[in-house]
């Protein structure tokens, strides 16, 4: 009998403290109603900003990416005839164009438009200097994309052809960096093959930091192998 008292006496209890619980809350909500209503306001119309913010974005970027690819086809139309004299016309057009499109964008596409424009000052103007500034503002908009490597390992090329050795060795090993960069190898063996006219000993360290990474790559790989063979003969 005890226990069933005590059994009584601790539900008692326990339903008492529920209903001070409840009356608390109701009192809290009573006393902060305004402060609780705003709170519940300003979650909902910041639920609505976002939906609509991200809503916007969506369309811009599909916008942009559109724009680019207009850009893109326009540039594959002009490409092959793009040296002939009778295209600077179009291809400054252009040129300027990417230009406008890369400064009012961020990001991928912004990298996309240097890129192209790029491509039209190395390959078809070699126009190294404006090559390699157009390969350097890609890279910067490529941040954390596939492009980054892609950019630096371009600029490198362009650095090169303007004899600025140095400084290609030092594009080349930022995008042999990236464990990502499906030519990577390949900018490791233009680090070795750039140094073998400063310092053999740096070549083959280089060539060999390549056979190290990159054991299985058929053509890099073997190619450093070769160089190593014939820089020890010298």
């Amino acid at each position: 009998m005890a226990d069933k008292g005590k059994k009584e006496t601790d539900e008692k209890i326990e339903k008492k403290d529920g209903e001070d619980a409840i009356q608390k809350a109701s009192e809290f909500i009573q006393r902060n109603r305004a402060a609780i209503l705003v709170f519940l306001t300003f979650m909902v119309v910041a639920l609505v900003v976002f939906i609509a913010v991200t809503s916007v974005l969506s369309s811009l970027n599909a916008k942009a990416m559109s724009q680019m690819e207009a850009l893109g086809q326009r540039y594959e139309t002009l490409r092959f005839d793009i040296a002939d004299a009778s295209k600077d016309i179009d291809a400054q057009t252009l040129l300027n164009d990417l230009a406008a499109f890369a400064s009012a964008h961020k990001g991928y596409v912004s990298a996309r438009a240097h890129s192209i424009a790029a491509s039209i000052y190395s390959d078809n103007k070699k126009n190294w200097v404006e090559a390699e500034k157009a390969w350097s503002a890609a890279a910067v908009a490529a941040e954390g994309t596939y492009l980054e490597p892609v950019a630096m390992y371009n600029q490198a090329i362009a650095l090169e052809e303007q004899n600025n050795t140095q400084s290609a060795i030092e594009l080349f090993t930022k995008a042999a960096a990236f464990t990502d960069f499906p030519g990577a190898s390949r900018a490791q063996f233009n680090i070795g093959r750039l140094r073998e006219g400063v310092n053999k000993n740096e070549a083959i360290e280089a060539y060999r930091m390549l056979l190290s990474k990159w054991p299985n790559d058929e053509v890099w790989s073997s190619l450093a192998q070769s160089r190593i063979i014939a820089l020890g003969l010298k």
